[in-house]
């Protein structure tokens, strides 16, 4: 997650954490003019015909809205779907080699809000479309895939993921509204194998919003944009029912650790007591992107494990 989130967020990483966007661009058949007014080359059909993801979660919502076969180039960063493998990759979250994608002849690069100040001019310095995408809230993550899904112009699969994402959701806070509200501290990021440099998401975050919806009360502080760095006896202070630990792990496995062991440097917690620690490796659960729905549903699995059990997954 150190490559998901912003300086401005919790730290160097990702959301993500937490996730951050994008896209770029191609040359083709007959021109067409961008959102910023400049000529943009478009297949036949007025589509962009070649797009570069700079996000995790901007190719999460490429797939979703099935425009993955004209991606041509992702972040050094995305891992779903698995065909990413077969992609060239054009660097980080706010470097990406701007000559690697101008031979690429994008017709359009998408990245997210965060990103912009460090990508938007000089991609558009070369001629390119681009598209920026917001994902701090819920309602952000949703706002994003209907603006990738529209400026790859599949509107219909775009309105399908939408509405089945919307579902999932309600489908989950309709299941979590009568049941008690349980003190959640969800961390997404830290010093592998520590508990060192502890960020959380906090009130405003679109996983803050995730806990609820799932029948959890987020008990982090508030804090700017929506995560915030705590010290161990702060998190002693809060003593939560119930830790998330979104922590991510490189793919080489060189941060593979025993999470439940670090966690007992606190053994006065309730947390950690009563076994509640649970670990969750898997990337896209902290992107804004549609994979919101299912983070919704997990977090719901962990905080109220008696209504949705294991019988049912």
């Amino acid at each position: 997650m150190r490559e998901t989130l912003s300086r401005n967020s919790p730290s160097k990483m990702v959301a993500a954490a937490l996730a951050v966007l994008l896209t770029c661009v191609l040359l083709s058949g007959g021109a067409c003019r961008s959102e910023e007014g400049r000529p943009s080359a478009a297949g036949a059909d007025g589509r962009p015909a070649r797009i570069v993801s700079l996000s995790p979660s901007v190719t999460e919502i490429l797939y979703g809205v099935g425009a993955f076969d004209r991606v041509v180039a992702v972040s050094d960063y995305c891992e779903y779907p698995k065909e990413v493998a077969n992609l060239p990759r054009v660097g980080g979250w706010n470097n990406p080699n701007l000559e690697q994608i101008a031979s690429l002849r994008p017709d359009l690069v998408i990245f997210s809000d965060p990103q912009a100040q460090f990508v938007k001019d000089k991609i558009e310095g070369l001629g390119i479309r681009t598209l920026s995408v917001p994902g701090r809230t819920l309602e952000d993550a949703l706002k994003s895939i209907e603006l990738v899904g529209r400026a790859a112009g599949n509107v219909a699969e775009t309105e399908e993921l939408l509405a089945h994402t919307r579902a999932t959701i309600e489908t989950v806070r309709l299941r979590t509204e009568r049941l008690p509200r349980r003190r959640v501290l969800c961390v997404v990021d830290r010093v592998p194998g520590t508990l060192r440099d502890l960020y959380t998401a906090s009130e405003g975050s679109f996983i803050e919003q995730l806990i609820e919806v799932a029948g959890g009360e987020s008990v982090a502080p508030p804090a700017r944009a929506g995560w915030g760095k705590l010290q161990k006896e702060a998190v002693v202070a809060l003593d939560p029912e119930i830790i998330i630990d979104l922590m991510m792990q490189r793919s080489d496995g060189q941060l593979a650790e025993d999470t439940q062991a670090v966690w007992r440097e606190l053994p006065q917690l309730r947390a950690v007591r009563e076994g509640r620690v649970h670990a969750l490796r898997e990337p896209s659960l902290i992107h804004p992107s549609q994979f919101v729905a299912d983070a919704a549903r997990r977090f719901a699995e962990l905080i109220h494990p008696e209504e949705f059990t294991k019988k049912e997954r």
